[in-house]
């Protein structure tokens, strides 16, 4: 998850989606609140949140993050079009699996779908902001960047993109660890870390609350939104003229060794994802219960 959310167009919440964990996380995530401040007995407490899974995971995504935030980023500029084709293929993959997993698809269901992906389709494609200054703004990255985060198929590192402080938020958490412990970058991440903190216990209790009443449909949308946010991982991509060097636009590809090499990215990045859900899948039943005898 924690590589995943280091790439603009990926979000972590897919991987978790991918991996069956999704519903606990969100449930996990929403059980804090002001009740378990009252709970005197720290065990009760920690097993009431999910403590284990959430430090677990939360480690492994600063691992993932701080570990990768420098080659993501060097791969990115240098790499564009291969890693954009090995996470289209993540994602193409993925969001077949969301789509399998809702069962019976009926017109209701499919024109959620569509609401999400042509919102996610549009999403992506909007231009990218310069990004203001100063820490309340920053804040508000943090709150609206980790909403889409948790989000299957909308990336909050795109969000941030969008709103002009990807770079620099990047550059933070690599500054951090090649051990540049400046006041800048401790503020900053204190600042955006409030922002998403905030941000993640609130919407994960309207997300809660929305799976647990209308789970279909909000897989559903879910689903649209992995399928219209493949817009920003075309992997042919080319830099807008007059727009800065960071704005992007989807073009045709430029030669048939392009189009071959993408296609087998993709291809291998997608069976990656099967085998994962096949592994994932085996591995739950393995810990079901037998019902001979």
């Amino acid at each position: 998850m924690g590589t995943a959310d280091a790439v603009p167009g990926v979000s972590g919440g897919t991987v978790a989606l991918i991996l069956g964990i999704y519903e606990r996380l969100v449930t996990a995530i929403s059980r804090f609140d002001t009740t378990l401040l009252g709970r005197r007995q720290w065990a009760q407490a920690a097993a009431h949140v999910d403590l284990r899974f959430l430090a677990t995971l939360f480690c492994g995504i600063m691992i993932g993050l701080g570990g990768l935030a420098t080659v993501m980023r060097y791969l990115l500029e240098n790499q564009r079009g291969p890693t954009l084709a090995v996470f289209f293929g993540l994602i193409l993959a993925s969001s077949l699996l969301v789509a399998r997993s809702i069962g019976r698809w009926r017109p209701p269901l499919a024109a959620w779908a569509l609401a999400g992906a042509v919102f996610a389709f549009w999403l992506v494609g909007q231009p990218f902001m310069s990004g203001r200054e100063g820490y309340p703004y920053l804040f508000l990255c943090g709150v609206i960047a980790i909403c889409a985060m948790i989000l299957p198929g909308i990336s909050g590192s795109f969000i941030l993109w969008i709103m002009g402080k990807y770079k620099y938020m990047i550059g933070v958490v690599s500054g951090l660890v090649h051990g540049q412990f400046t006041w800048d970058n401790i503020a900053a991440l204190l600042v955006f870390g409030c922002g998403a903190g905030i941000g993640l216990l609130g919407f994960s209790k309207f997300l809660r609350w929305l799976l647990a009443r209308y789970h279909p449909q909000t897989m559903a949308v879910l689903c649209g939104f992995m399928a219209g946010s493949l817009r920003c991982l075309w992997p042919f991509q080319a830099t807008v003229a007059g727009a800065g060097p960071e704005q992007y636009c989807n073009v045709r590809p430029g030669s048939l060794r392009e189009v071959v090499v993408a296609l087998l990215l993709a291809a291998v990045a997608a069976a990656f994802v099967l085998a994962l859900d096949w592994l994932s899948r085996r591995h739950q039943q393995a810990g079901k219960p037998s019902t001979e005898g």
